[in-house]
């Protein structure tokens, strides 16, 4: 027997973190799979990126891992290992390290990092489908507000 939705005065007394882990986690599972479609990993794609000074990068310059592990400690997760898939992307040639454990990015990484890129749109088409734009901005302005709510601020994602 299939469960039914419940109605819109019970489905507002659920709690909101309950549906922002839900959702949360079926993001990242979504995103981690068209990734993995495309022959990376998402913490793969983003050493990429923030070691590119065409994207995430403000200088191009090289970054230890305990560097890119900071530059992105909002978005890693627990299980991410950083110096795993650096190893992955050395062994490509999308990265080479100098003398002083700084990671670089190379020719063809940035060329990867940029094929990669370009399915972005796509990704977050699928994710949006059905949704308009004014629908998710209201519901990211509602997740704001309830951030605000407990005391904390909202802050700005890393795209």
């Amino acid at each position: 027997m299939s469960a039914q939705r419940p109605s819109d005065a019970e489905l507002a007394a659920h709690p909101a973190a309950y549906w922002t882990g839900v959702a949360h986690e079926a993001l990242i599972a979504f995103v981690r799979a068209q990734l993995a479609e495309l022959g990376l990993t998402q913490p793969q794609y983003w050493l990429l990126r923030n070691l590119s000074e065409d994207d995430l990068s403000p200088d191009g310059r090289g970054m230890s891992v305990p560097e890119l592990q900071q530059a992105m400690s909002t978005y890693l997760r627990r299980e991410d290992d950083l110096n795993s898939e650096a190893e992955i992307l050395l062994k490509r040639g999308w990265l080479t390290a100098d003398g002083e454990g700084r990671l670089w990015i190379t020719e063809a990484g940035d060329e990867a990092r940029a094929a990669i890129k370009q399915h972005v749109p796509a990704i977050r088409d699928r994710i949006h489908h059905g949704i308009d734009d004014a629908d998710h901005l209201t519901a990211l302005m509602v997740l704001q507000q309830m951030i605000r709510n407990t005391g904390d601020r909202p802050g700005a994602p890393r795209t």
